[in-house]
């Protein structure tokens, strides 16, 4: 893809998030002009941000806050475009419900009024795979919501405020005549730009560190980090681009990702058994990607990921180096 022609000004809020630093990051290649939403600019946390090829001269961070509908239309006003990647990351219903769909609403309003041309929504597969009635067979794709009663009578609130955030989207872009584009990401893996372990990487994380002595008997989709920001971009900049996207590579059961860590980084205390062998071991979930797949996007395998993971992990000082042979190992097979 070649750099935009005329600097264009894409607002992300979140900008030191997992995804959001990624997306940050391909938009200053790319030649854009970024306004990134921050909780507190001077934090060295987010120092990794200005360190950014082209953050000097096109990369500005603002002070808002979700709840402060005023600090979000500041920095959004003048945008062309906005990114909404920023969101709670927790069960706490209290922390993560109002935060989520109160953020969500205010992000598409503020856009609203600084008629921007297309606001780019960071939902999640919470939104859309949690049903206890969906067949195993039936084939998961951009049609499908989670069952907002079993997310509520299983308290999970993460998916619970995931879809009440999706649907306040929606609903508020069509009110106010928002261009909206949603991405739905699974459980997201890759290199860290931030300087602090995320959600999602912890996932991994715990596998080699010796804190997790066995793996569960289920199963995870995965993606990398840097398709679902270059995905973030390609949906901005494809007029024909509508509706929701799942973003997923494939679905591992938690056995075939501990081997997979295992045959990389044999050095480290990965778990060999599984937490409950009573069970007939899970099955993958059928998924469709056509959507990514007409965008002419490949994306990256899983064990590409992992891999690339647990490199970032030991380059950041989260995991202790070791003398492994594995470099030579073909990551992409």
């Amino acid at each position: 893809m070649s750099p935009v022609s005329t600097p264009t000004t894409i607002c992300v809020t979140g900008a030191g998030g997992f995804i959001a630093s990624w997306i940050v990051k391909l938009l200053l290649e790319k030649g854009y002009v970024v306004r990134g939403t921050v909780r507190n600019p001077d934090d060295a946390k987010n120092n990794h941000l200005r360190e950014l090829e082209g953050a000097k001269e096109r990369l500005t961070l603002c002070k808002a806050d979700l709840l402060d509908f005023e600090s979000l239309r500041e920095a959004i006003i003048g945008c062309d475009g906005v990114f909404h990647t920023a969101s709670p990351v927790t069960d706490d219903p209290e922390q993560m419900v109002e935060p989520a769909v109160t953020g969500t609403r205010n992000v598409i309003v503020a856009s609203a009024e600084a008629k921007v041309k297309r606001v780019i929504f960071t939902s999640s597969i919470g939104a859309v795979y949690m049903d206890p009635n969906r067949s195993h067979d039936v084939v998961v794709d951009e049609s499908c919501w989670s069952d907002l009663e079993f997310c509520m009578n299983t308290k999970n609130w993460y998916c619970y405020g995931k879809v009440l955030a999706e649907q306040a989207a929606w609903d508020e872009a069509k009110a106010r005549g928002v261009d909206l584009v949603v991405v739905n990401p699974v459980l997201v893996m890759g290199p860290l730009l931030q300087p602090t372990v995320n959600a999602s990487i912890i996932h991994i994380l715990k596998y080699l560190t010796g804190s997790a002595k066995t793996y569960a008997n289920s199963v995870q989709a995965y993606v990398d980090v840097r398709d679902v920001a270059l995905i973030h971009i390609l949906l901005f900049e494809t007029p024909s681009a509508s509706g929701r996207y799942l973003c997923t590579e494939s679905v591992l059961h938690r056995g075939e990702v501990v081997e997979i860590l295992a045959k990389f980084f044999p050095e480290y205390p990965i778990p060999t058994k599984c937490k409950d062998e009573t069970k007939p071991r899970a099955k993958p979930y059928k998924f469709s990607n056509q959507k990514l797949k007409d965008l002419g996007l490949e994306l990256k395998t899983v064990k590409q990921s992992l891999y690339e993971t647990v490199k970032s992990l030991q380059e950041k000082g989260h995991l202790p180096v070791q003398p492994t042979q594995t470099d030579d190992i073909h990551i992409r097979s």
